[in-house]
């Protein structure tokens, strides 16, 4: 079949490059033509593991192909997918700007019946004006159909998760426009729903608000445990046994960020105010989740009575998780900027994020390794929990420090000796 891609970010390029690799025909549209060249050379703009290898191969043979030219991406197309973004604006709505300007590009330079997906994350009901966007803006006679079909990827597992997520949702007013979007998918083995469009928009919102509630509740657990002697760890092991309840998303430690639970958990609470519907455990997630990172710097200042002035802080992880070199609403923004107002001479390492402009207000060292990051540090801040932290000789590293002080805002270490030095 023949995709046309809108939108070449995490969500946009994952999807088309996957849906390439199993064997449709898609080309990828992008206003900003530095990235349209960049993936054109064969370069992913965005670290994802395995999406580079796929992007490469898929542009060899002819079935990945990128532009900026709206005539030359629909010309063909069968099914055209909107992954623009749906930035959070200051009241926590929403910013549909690009998805209208996306539905408006359509109208205007479409010439053919068409269905077009709408994969961006977006309040109950903008599949409806979609639509209207573009039948009020399209040629007379032509029959445009919209589906929603929202994302469940993950960041640092997004390619995996195309290929075995756990469900595809169709969101479908019209059962041949569902039809034709689960076709295809009909090449990879995930179970399909079919729903309406609200109901799809509505099953991304909730289930990513009841995740990031589940990280706030465990991380609240986490500072009762700490208060009380108990285990989080064995608490967290316990709870998830229980096959109600799931070990996944039980990991305690600095909150979630990135692009989509921080946003959507704000936007799920902004539809709440607009109609009237209290969602007070979704703004409590919200809440606690900002506690969480002030939290962590205050253990930090407190072992410093309060002092960390001309102190060598290393910070290991930039990255909002492992795996990704997004910066999104990363705690190490929060807890970075906290600590050099402080006064203290930050060091940071990130195996894969080696600048970030978010930063760019404070004095930063960036290291080139572990071993830079940490020599001479009066403490180690463990914020993003690679594998290359963990499985780091940390018996040979506390000896560079001056000082064998370790916070671990993840929970990663587990190594014997080390244990009564962790936070």
């Amino acid at each position: 079949m023949n995709v046309a891609i809108i939108g070449t970010g995490y969500v946009g390029l994952v999807t088309g490059t996957v849906l390439s690799e199993v064997g449709h025909t898609v080309i990828c549209l992008d206003t900003n033509e530095n990235k349209i060249n960049t993936l054109k050379s064969g370069i992913s703009p965005i670290y994802e593991p395995g999406l580079e290898e796929m992007l490469q191969r898929n542009i060899e043979y002819e079935r990945l192909h990128f532009t900026t030219e709206p005539e030359h991406a629909f010309q063909a197309a069968q099914i055209i997918f909107i992954a623009v973004g749906t930035p959070q604006g200051e009241d926590g709505a929403a910013n549909l700007t690009y998805l209208q300007q996306a539905a408006k590009d359509i109208a205007l330079h479409i010439a053919h019946d068409v269905v077009v997906v709408v994969k961006s994350t977006v309040p109950v009901g903008t599949n409806d004006q979609v639509e209207q966007i573009i039948r009020q803006y399209a040629k007379p006679g032509l029959d445009i159909h919209v589906v929603s079909n929202p994302e469940f990827l993950r960041e640092g597992h997004a390619v995996h998760d195309t290929l075995h997520g756990d469900r595809i949702v169709i969101g479908a007013d019209n059962e041949q426009a569902g039809n034709m979007v689960e076709s295809v998918f009909s090449s990879i083995d995930i179970p399909v729903l079919r729903t309406s469009r609200r109901s799809a928009e509505m099953i991304k919102y909730a289930s990513n608000a009841f995740l990031a509630v589940k990280i706030s509740y465990i991380n609240q657990i986490s500072n009762l445990c700490e208060a009380m002697g108990a285990d989080i760890q064995a608490v967290a092991d316990g709870m998830g046994m229980d096959h109600r309840i799931g070990r996944d998303f039980l990991n305690a430690g600095l909150g979630y960020g990135g692009s989509c639970f921080p946003k959507d958990t704000e936007a799920l609470a902004y539809l709440g105010r607009q109609n009237a519907v209290s969602m007070s455990i979704v703004e409590s997630a919200i809440q606690a989740n900002a506690q969480q990172r002030q939290l962590f710097v205050d253990k930090v200042l407190q072992h410093f009575n309060g002092d960390v002035s001309g102190r060598k802080i290393a910070v290991l992880g930039l990255a909002f998780k492992p795996n990704t070199d997004d910066m999104r609403e990363a705690p190490s923004i929060d807890i970075i900027s906290s600590l050099a107002a402080k006064g203290a001479d930050v060091f940071v390492y990130d195996p894969v994020v080696k600048y970030t402009s978010l930063l760019d207000n404070i004095n930063l060292v960036y290291a080139k390794n572990i071993d830079e990051c940490v020599t001479k540090a009066d403490a180690a801040l463990l914020i993003t929990e690679w594998e290359e932290f963990i499985q780091a000789d940390w018996s040979s590293l506390r000896l560079l420090m001056k000082t064998d002080i370790i916070f671990d805002g993840r929970n990663m270490l587990k190594i014997k000796g080390i244990e009564a030095t962790c936070y």
